[in-house]
């Protein structure tokens, strides 16, 4: 198995979208795991400001969102402002943004006990970003 070059190594943040609050989790394509990195309590241009310095921050190459879907699979009026929220993301930041289904991400992040459930949660969707893209899938995305 030989050692992946360094420029190969791609960086994401994701994003647990919700009206009041945004949790962040940050990752890379070469370990693979995710972790939380923290909760925006802000909304509008005060979100998108505080999206910007961890954007700037952490230089990612792509994003990863959670849209949330009813049980059934069905859409709702959450799915559509999730949605609303990566195109926004991906107009005023110029990166792609890569959605994952977000059901029960909340549930699960309550199980582990996590202390910050946004932030539990965003690294939750990104760690299945990562299960769900498996080998170099996720390195050689656009």
């Amino acid at each position: 198995m030989s050692a992946q070059p360094a420029s190969a190594i791609r960086h994401f943040l994701a994003f647990d979208y919700g009206l009041k609050r945004v949790g962040v989790a940050t990752g890379n394509s070469l370990t693979r795991q995710a972790q939380p990195l923290r909760t925006i309590a802000a909304e509008g241009a005060e979100r998108f400001a505080q999206i910007g310095k961890l954007i700037d921050e952490w230089r990612p190459d792509a994003l990863v969102i959670g849209v949330p879907f009813h049980p059934d699979g069905a859409e709702h009026e959450n799915t559509l402002r999730a949605r609303k929220f990566g195109g926004q993301l991906r107009g005023r930041f110029h990166l792609p943004v890569h959605e994952v289904d977000e059901r029960y991400s909340t549930t699960e992040a309550q199980g582990f006990g996590a202390q910050d459930l946004d932030a539990a949660s965003a690294a939750i969707l990104l760690q299945q970003y990562f299960n769900d893209h498996p080998g170099d899938d996720i390195r050689k995305e656009a």
